[in-house]
Order: structure tokens, then sequence, then C-alpha cells
């Protein structure tokens, strides 16, 4: 459905545009190619993306005039002399017009990754040039300059999380991170057999769930704490599922899909009370909310660059001296990184992941009450239209995650409504599958409020005009979809779905 508007549109042009040069053979030589040159000067191409490039006409991308589609050819004529529209999609999916001719959408998937900072940059490309040594050579000075950058860079993650540079270990990710954290763990000290039970929560993300179901296949035992209907979990059943034998307790601190701060002070003092290892999943809120790990607690713990505006492949781990946690290590090889990661580093992405550090730290305050206010701007738009709802805890979330529910709309058909505007209906690692999310799911959410559920991220260089121009689109594409919903014209009849009896056939 999402190519139909488009494809008219290119054939309506093909057709206008061979009129001319059929009538223009009989012309002279002259005449023909004055023509050809006045036909290739209209021509539009793609041209290289500009800053400007994202902004978008809200009036023209939300509605396309009439009589524009008229002469365009979108519309036909009716016995009665009014006009009608081919496809009764055209006025929604007219914006992949905007698509086509080079223009990008609006960028509201920042919990999905973030773009690069032009700061960063700046601070990446001498490593990618002049300065190609490698960290690890200690014989000359190419090794010397990049291991002097690379240790600056740890020391400035350090100093985002409160830490001591000598605990941060330099990985391809959070994905990673959170492997080697939960997996280390739980085999170094399972190895004597007296530490086989792991806690995490049923909304953690994928690469946490995966691990521990591998280390069941291991003999591990694993709970799975179910979380209230805010996303919350509960404290008192945390600390009645901790056993003797527990090694570590892994929870998130802020959800990816729908924001939720965990209280990780308090699951902190819990397993410090317990003698318990606690690791937090810290990819969406370092950098964005403030995170002290000896405040907190936090025994290890996993971060990301490319969600703070640092380059994509490279994350940390940060893993607690003092106390010392052991761990063994997934990658085996030169003993880089106090053993636990071995591999030569990127001093490009490490210095581009400890610049993203740098200026979070010193830009927290300005970010944080800017992306409030824009949050709290869009949420009161998008709450104001009926039958919507926001998932999560209203009052404890990171407010560059805002997931609503609107009802009685399928959330992948108002993606494809919405292609000005780049948004998720769930976690990027699982956009891919027409599963309801399971972290939705696990709120209690029905399979329909989990399918009508939409992501906005909001981030650094997200305008005013941006969420403005959004709070539009989706106000008029929502109330389009629901108009040609069944369901919504029963709702609005009054009738309670619940006590319908639908037949089978």
């Amino acid at each position: 459905m999402s190519t139909i508007a488009p494809s008219v549109l290119r054939q309506a042009s093909r057709l206008a545009a061979a009129a001319p040069l059929r009538s223009a053979r009989v012309l002279s030589r002259a005449t023909t190619a004055a023509a050809v040159k006045t036909a290739s000067a209209s021509r539009s191409y793609v041209t290289e993306t500009k800053r400007n490039n994202a902004d978008v006409q809200a009036e023209h991308a939300i509605k396309l005039d009439h009589r524009e589609m008229e002469k365009q050819g979108l519309a036909i004529s009716a016995q009665n002399g009014s006009s009608q529209h081919v496809s009764p999609m055209a006025d929604v999916l007219s914006n992949a017009i905007v698509m086509d001719e080079g223009q990008r959408p609006i960028y509201l998937d920042m919990q999905a990754t973030t773009p690069i900072d032009p700061r960063v940059l700046d601070a990446m490309m001498p490593y990618f040039t002049n300065v190609y040594g490698n960290p690890h050579s200690r014989t000359h000075a190419y090794g010397w300059e990049t291991d002097k950058a690379v240790e600056e860079a740890r020391k400035h993650i350090a100093d985002l999380i409160g830490a001591d540079p000598k605990e941060i270990i330099f990985t391809s990710g959070a994905t990673e991170s959170n492997n080697m954290s939960i997996k280390g763990v739980a085999r170094f000290f399972g190895r004597s057999g007296k530490k086989k039970h792991i806690i995490t929560s049923q909304t953690e993300h994928k690469c946490v769930l995966d691990s521990c179901r591998h280390l069941q296949d291991e003999g591990f035992e694993v709970t799975y704490l179910p979380v209230k209907s805010s996303g919350l979990i509960d404290m008192a059943e945390l600390e009645a599922a901790i056993r003797p034998d527990t090694a570590i307790v892994s929870i998130m601190a802020v959800n990816n899909e729908i924001g939720v701060i965990q209280p990780l002070e308090e699951i902190g003092k819990l397993c410090r009370s317990k003698k318990i290892f606690f690791h937090t999943d810290a990819a969406q809120a370092v950098g964005k909310i403030p995170v002290d790990v000896n405040a907190m607690n936090i025994d290890l713990m996993s971060i990301s660059s490319h969600k703070i505006y640092g380059p994509k492949g490279i994350g940390a781990c940060y893993v607690r001296r003092r106390p010392r946690v052991r761990l063994d290590p997934i990658i085996s090889g030169g003993g880089q990184e106090r053993g636990l990661r071995s591999g030569t580093l990127a001093p490009p992405l490490v210095v581009g992941f400890g610049e993203a550090c740098r200026i979070a730290k010193e830009e927290m305050p300005y970010d944080s009450k800017r992306i409030k206010h824009l949050s709290d701007r869009l949420l009161n738009g998008l709450l104001s239209m009926e039958h919507t709802s926001q998932n999560g805890d209203p009052n404890h979330f990171y407010p560059g995650c805002v997931n609503v529910s609107f009802a009685y709309v399928e959330g992948e058909s108002l993606l494809m409504a919405l292609k000005d505007i780049a948004l998720s209906s769930g976690s990027a690692c699982t956009s891919a599958s027409l599963e309801p999310s399971y972290v939705l799911r696990a709120l209690g959410n029905s399979d329909e409020s989990a399918h009508s559920s939409i992501r906005f991220g909001i981030g650094r260089f997200t305008t005013e005009q941006e969420i403005d121009y959004v709070l539009k689109a989706v106000t008029e594409r929502v109330g389009f979809l629901r108009e040609l919903s069944p369901l919504w014209e029963l709702v609005q009849e009054g009738i309670d779905l619940n006590t319908i009896q639908w037949s089978q056939h």
C-alpha cells in the first residue's frame, strides 16, 4: 500500500514528459536542443543530505491539496462532477513523494541509536589518518600516542559514572558487556557448584534474557521476576527470590521500550547486604540520567557508545575492583583489558566514545531540562487524544523515551502512515518480528494494546518544530486510520467490545 502514491506519481510524470518529446521530433535540431535543455533543467535529483533537509512543510506533508492531485492525475471525476481519490490512502501516503525527492524523515528513534555529535567526529578524525598506531605497541611513539588517547577516553567514561579508570573494560557494545557480565560471573562462581542461581526481570533486553537461557542449558537456575503494571520491579519479590546460591542479580537501569527507571540504589543496597553481585544494563541510562556506581552499589555495568551520540561498534563494561568481581572472560587471546577482553582496541572508536562521555557529563543538566520540555509537549499532545495511554510509570521514566498506545489502531499500519517520521513500535533488536512486544505483555497489556503502541525517542538534536509537526501528523493519521476501523465505529456508538461474542466461520 505504501508504494501506491509514489508509483502513480512517477507514472504520471513519465507520461507528462513523453508528450512534449513526441511533438518535439518535428521541430528543428535547435528547437529540440532547447526543449531538451529546458526539460533537463526542470528535473529534480536527490541531492546531498544537508542540515535542513529533515525540515518538512507540515501542511503539505499531512494533506495533499485536492487540486494538486487532480493536476497529477491522482483524482478521477465522478458522475456528479465532483472529484474523488483513486485510493483512500492517497492523502495519508502522499508524504512518500517527499522521500522520493531526497528529503529525510524526522528522526524520533533515539532508543535504537543516536546521531554522532559533530564534536565527537572531530575528535575521532586524526585517529583514522595520521595517528594510526596500535595502542598495545609499547616500543615506539606510534603506540604511545594512541595508548595515551585510549587512557584519556577511559578516564572520561569513568568520570561519567563515578568509577576508577582501571575498572572500565572496552567491549564492542552493550550486548557483549551483558554477555560478559552475566556469563562470566555465573561460570566463575558456578564452577564450585555452590552458586548456580541467577535473578533477572521479564522486561530485560533480549541479550540479557538469551544469556540467561544459555546458562539454563548449562545447569544454572534462573528466576525471571515479573514487573508491576508500571514496569517497576517489586522489591519485596526480589528479596524473596534471593537464595543462598544466588550468584548475580541483573536488572536494567532504564528500559529501552518504555523508559522506566528502576530503583537502582535500593537494589544495590539489598544485593550488597546479601553479598550478591549486582549487574545493570545501563545502555539507555548512562549519559542521560545521573549514575554513580559507588552510591548505587553497582558491581558490573554495561555501557554503549552509540546511545549517547558516539560511534557504533564500541562499548564498555564496568567491573568493580573493590570488592573485587571475578569473572571468566568470553574472549581469550593477548590478555588486553585486564585479561577480561582480549583483542586490539580501535583508537578512533575509543576516542569517540570518550569524547561522547565527556560531552554528556558536561551537558547533562542542559540536555535533561530541554528533553523534559520537549517530552512534556509531546506527551501532553498525544494524551489529549481520546483512547490513548502512556505505557510505564508516568512518574519514574526517562523523558526521552515516550511509549504510547493508540487504541483501535494497528501500530504497524500507523508506522506505515507516518513514513515522514522515523519511529518504532518496540525494540530495534526485535522490530522485524510481528509478535507483540514482550515488554508490554509483561506489564499486563493485551495483545491489541501492545500491537497499537508506538515509541517516540527524543534526543539532543530534536527541535520544537519537529515535535509540533509530529503531533499534528499523528493526530491526523490516527484519526484517519480509526475511521477505517469497524471497531472504532462500534466504540463511537457506545458498544463495549468485551461484551461482543464473535462468531467463528
